[in-house]
């Protein structure tokens, strides 16, 4: 194991190459992490650090010119994790308690709210684009954002009906490990913070139920004249994924406050898109119980959808308003005024929230349970706004129990999770345990073993089956429809190989979240759908 010296050294020099750190701050940071580390003596290698260290000059103190630090800091961090599990100064060693003593750590070399919020602004005064640069490349390097996990995430384009979606795979979230989930059940409950997007999260030690956030700092503005705070995803699905919470711990709620905000945070921040999860179970897919939006710096698959047709709306002339050619239901709304949108947007919700078709199965509550809602995403197009309104309804059957306009059960192989906010927009959020399973599933296919030999893929073979016979690929099965008891490649074309196989099976995974889409999608893209579309549209 390396000199812990060394180490630390190693990480006061990554923190003022990256800048978290100033030079005049080297020996105090190095003070603090001997501090957290339990340690009493300091003496790094004279070569540990090169000719730039203060060893190599003769002194064990920390050289404030020390700043040239070559290795990852995931690295020196995972060194410094092990000298500390051998130490015992956390127990057990699992991905959990890792992460609360690195992020410890971190905490010692991130600046105080006060410094970040008055970098933030001296930024903000050259353009809100580089303001956002700076707080995204910090959020990076105090390591909030894990930017070594956030890498292993699979991530690809499939073309569709409805354009070119964006998929990933989801692997920066590690699992949990079976010690951590039963200490988390044995510890005492806190309700502090309330929840993971509360303000009192900055600078949280966290514990084994709750992540540790030292390094986590948060920007406040306003919105709709309400306070608001701006802070990025620790686990970015696609570039500067940010949430935008509310100050007070407020259940979330869709209404014209909403859209406003929504258009405010856009005019603050026009180079980001924004958007609401809905207010709903089942169609939420969120925490619910804290009002917040998430945004961006991307340009998500939706965007590029165009107008299905376009209506007028008596009274909001100068507003032009559609239906776009999307898997899900959703009215574009766009015009110069951000006050006369919001109002539209709000006359729209309101219908919507009351409106019944039972031709169409859209209910607009059973038994007193309301089932329409919508979700929001407003943008900036030059000199214009532009708002999409996702009609959302969570109703259940005895069919569909975990939802009608929720991925139905012969996808749930691939994605059986809520439809939110980022998948509304084009991009699949899917579970790691795809990762292998499609892995897997391409070994058996070229091998030409039997794909139900392993349990993990059996729910995979329908799927597989019929995709396989498409593509040319010849078959042996037992069983039919949902049911498959044995699945055999026998021939594989001859112009497939191996890496083929691997974008054929990406590609069919990405035609399956359009269909989960699709599901999602309370009116279908058929002339039946988008007769029954038009009837909602002839109401507002």
């Amino acid at each position: 194991m390396a000199n812990i010296s060394n180490l630390i050294q190693e990480l006061v020099s990554y923190g003022i190459s990256s800048g978290l750190v100033s030079s005049d701050d080297a020996i105090y940071t190095t003070n603090r992490l001997l501090e957290v580390l339990e340690l009493q003596d300091y003496a790094p290698d004279a070569n540990s650090m090169g000719d730039n260290s203060a060893a190599a000059n003769g002194s064990t103190a920390v050289d404030s010119t020390a700043n040239d630090c070559t290795r990852s800091l995931a690295n020196i961090l995972s060194d410094i994790c092990d000298y500390a599990a051998e130490a015992e100064l956390f127990t057990p060693d699992t991905v959990t308690m890792r992460d609360l003593f690195d992020t410890k750590l971190m905490g010692v070399l991130t600046p105080p709210p006060s410094v970040v919020r008055h970098t933030f602004g001296e930024y903000l005064k050259r353009s809100p684009e580089a303001a956002t640069d700076y707080y995204y490349s910090f959020s990076k390097a105090t390591n909030y954002i894990r930017t070594d996990r956030i890498a292993k995430d699979e991530k690809w384009v499939t073309t569709t009906d409805f354009g070119d979606l964006d998929i990933t795979i989801n692997l920066s979230k590690p699992e949990k490990d079976p010690r951590d989930i039963a200490a988390a059940g044995k510890a005492k409950k806190s309700g502090y913070p309330a929840c993971l997007l509360c303000k009192e999260n900055e600078g949280y030690a966290g514990h084994v139920s709750h992540p540790a956030r030292q390094n986590h700092r948060v920007i406040p503005l306003t919105l709709g004249g309400e306070q608001y705070f701006l802070q990025y995803s620790p686990y970015v699905y696609y570039n500067e994924h940010c949430i935008i919470f509310n100050a007070e711990h407020t259940p979330m709620i869709i209404n014209r406050k909403t859209f406003e905000k929504l258009f405010d945070f856009v005019t603050l921040y026009p180079h980001y898109t924004a958007g609401s999860n809905a207010d709903l179970p089942i169609v939420g897919g969120s925490i619910l119980s804290h009002d917040h939006f998430q945004g961006g710096h991307y340009e998500f698959a939706m965007v590029r959808a165009p107008y299905k047709e376009e209506f007028t709306i008596p009274g909001y002339e100068d507003i032009r308003a559609g239906i776009i050619n999307w898997p899900l239901s959703t009215i574009r709304l766009s015009g110069s005024n951000k006050t006369r949108l919001a109002e539209l947007a709000d006359h729209i919700l309101t219908l919507w929230r009351s409106y019944t078709d039972e031709e169409a199965f859209i209910l607009a509550e059973t038994d007193g349970t309301p089932h329409n809602t919508i979700t929001p995403i407003a943008r900036r197009r030059g000199d214009l706004y532009e708002i999409d309104l996702v009609l959302r309804n969570n109703i259940t059957t005895d069919e569909h129990p975990l939802g009608v306009y929720h991925p139905h059960a012969q996808w749930h192989h691939i994605k059986k999770e809520n439809i939110g906010l980022i998948e509304v927009m084009g991009l699949a959020v899917l579970p790691s345990r795809l990762k292998k399973e499609m892995s897997d599933l391409e070994d058996a296919i070229m091998s030409g073993t039997d794909i139900c030999a392993s349990e993990s893929l059996i729910p995979h073979a329908p799927w597989a089956a019929e995709f396989l016979k498409r593509r040319g690929f010849e078959i042996e099965k037992t069983g039919e429809g949902d049911v498959i008891t044995s699945l055999k490649v026998t021939k594989v074309p001859a112009d497939v190989t191996a890496d083929k196989l691997h974008d054929i099976v990406h590609d069919e995974v990405g035609v399956v979240f359009s269909h989960v889409l699709e599901d999602a999608g309370v009116y279908k893209m058929t002339e039946e759908g988008l007769a029954a579309f038009r009837r909602f549209i002839a109401t507002i």
